[in-house]
């Protein structure tokens, strides 16, 4: 059988942008194992191309004038990742993180995360920014051939939102990571200078408007001070936008913004964290809240859809947009935490969520989609 070509679209690829990075880094091994005929190859820009050639099971070309910025990376998904793909004979090109082509030729999947430019805009700024990322998003799903998205509340928002026929979209869920526990988590946190005598609850993300950080400082501010545990909000670079937060709120003594942490550093973290708090409005996935609860830790969530299509009945829910509520089901669930058999029944349910699993299934909609555009 001849070699089929897979052109894989990683220009926006930096290293820092959360979890469609992960979605790729675990994917693309898994892939090239499940698809032994696809010789694949990946186009990057000049921030990337060291990391991606870390992990990439093919031949790596950078487009040096694609940056870290996302301007620059829809430029390059217009411009030059289907004239590549054509000229390299591409059977098939994939674009992982939301955005690639936006006119048809080669066949193309792309994965769309989430719509949540759509649900969430954010500020004038903003909605500013974005507006023409969000605009190619759009372009980019309309012409695929196959869209791929990582929860059916996201398929939903995607078809809705996108206006992409909801015959043409293939649910995925993401995996989780095993948990890697760490010999020595105090000793690794040191530097975060975290208390010892009070309750940890955790948060991980960008500090992006749907994420609703500030939502969640809101709630803590709620929790009388005398049971108010430290609340650390991990994954930004910084100086960290919530910093200004925490001051109005007079939260100094009970928020810790590390930045951005080590794989070892969050493991660490999942260990000595006494809760696990997503106040997100809107999630593609919710990847955090799996991890937390395969680690063992009690999670609490805001209450839509797809954080219940990824918590399931292991974790518990609440009203992240009210401040009150909220901070009354994070002392709610720090004064009753799970027993041993609940969080052996958490840890079942978010081990059903595995990178092996979204690998054979993604390798079956690549394979069909080059199949069905030949026939």
């Amino acid at each position: 059988m001849a070699d089929r070509r897979i052109l894989v679209d990683l220009l926006g690829f930096t290293g820092s942008r959360g979890g469609t990075e992960t979605y790729v880094r675990e994917l693309l091994p898994r892939l090239a194992e499940r698809l032994p005929h696809v010789r694949f190859a990946a186009l990057t820009g000049r921030v990337g191309a060291e990391r991606v050639s870390s992990f990439f099971p093919g031949h790596v070309q950078t487009v040096p004038w694609v940056g870290a910025d996302p301007a620059t990376w829809a430029l390059g998904a217009v411009a030059v990742t289907g004239p590549v793909a054509r000229r390299g004979r591409a059977d098939l090109v994939w674009a992982p993180a939301n955005f690639g082509p936006v006119f048809r030729g080669v066949p193309r999947v792309v994965t769309v995360h989430d719509a949540i430019y759509d649900e969430v805009p954010g500020g004038l700024a903003q909605r500013t920014q974005r507006a023409v990322t969000s605009t190619l998003m759009r372009r980019s799903a309309r012409t695929a051939d196959r869209v791929l998205t990582v929860s059916h509340a996201a398929a939903a928002s995607i078809s809705a939102h996108l206006d992409v026929d909801a015959t043409r979209i293939d649910v995925v869920h993401n995996g989780s990571t095993a948990p890697r526990p760490v010999a020595d988590p105090a000793g690794i946190l040191a530097p975060l200078g975290l208390p010892d005598d009070r309750p940890i609850v955790l948060s991980v993300g960008n500090r992006m408007p749907h994420k609703n950080f500030p939502g969640l400082l809101a709630a803590c501010a709620t929790i009388d001070p005398a049971v108010r545990p430290v609340v650390v909000v991990a994954g930004s670079r910084l100086p960290d936008p919530l910093a200004e937060d925490v001051r109005r709120l007079g939260l100094e003594r009970d928020v810790a913004l590390p930045g951005w942490v080590s794989d070892d550093q969050l493991e660490a973290l999942f260990q000595v964290a006494d809760l696990y708090a997503c106040p997100s409005l809107v999630e593609g996935f919710g990847l955090p809240v799996v991890d937390a609860l395969r680690r063992g830790v009690a999670v609490l969530a805001h209450d839509v859809p797809v954080l219940r299509e990824v918590g399931g009945d292991a974790a518990r829910y609440a009203d992240a947009t009210d401040a009150a509520a909220f901070g009354a089901a994070i002392t709610s669930a720090l004064a009753a935490p799970p027993d041993a058999a609940t969080r052996a029944d958490a840890q079942r349910w978010a081990s059903r969520f595995t990178w092996d699993d979204a690998a054979d299934a993604t390798a079956e909609v690549l394979d069909r989609t080059r199949g069905e555009r030949r026939r």
